[in-house]
């Protein structure tokens, strides 16, 4: 309940206030967002299936956002930075749907 009225006063305040994201941030901030997901969907498998752990959420989500990061940053300094951001999205991608598909089959059975 607490995670859901934090996000609540999140995003109302991100509404309301607007908040540039500084020029040197915006290449990571997608990738921030979609390794976010990843452990946002990891998290509803997990709780569905018994077994989820704030401690391993928690240390997923941070270290998903900072490696992803962290390769976009090295393919920025290698000067490959489109082709490595590609990659992580396509693997985290299907992280998601790996997640989404079994979601699906716990809530439906299908």
């Amino acid at each position: 309940m607490i995670a859901a009225i934090g996000l609540a006063i999140g995003v109302t305040l991100g509404l309301v206030l607007q908040p540039d994201v500084p020029l040197w941030l915006q290449p990571y901030l997608p990738i921030a967002i979609v390794a976010a997901l990843d452990a946002l969907f990891g998290a509803v498998r997990a709780t569905l299936e018994g077994v989820f752990n704030e401690r391993v959420f928690v240390v997923s989500f941070v270290a998903n956002t900072v490696v992803a990061a962290l390769i976009v940053f090295l393919g920025d300094q290698l000067g490959v930075g489109s082709q490595l951001t590609t990659a992580v999205v396509v693997v985290l991608g299907i992280r998601i749907f790996s997640n989404a598909a079994a979601i699906r089959r716990d809530l439906f059975h299908a």
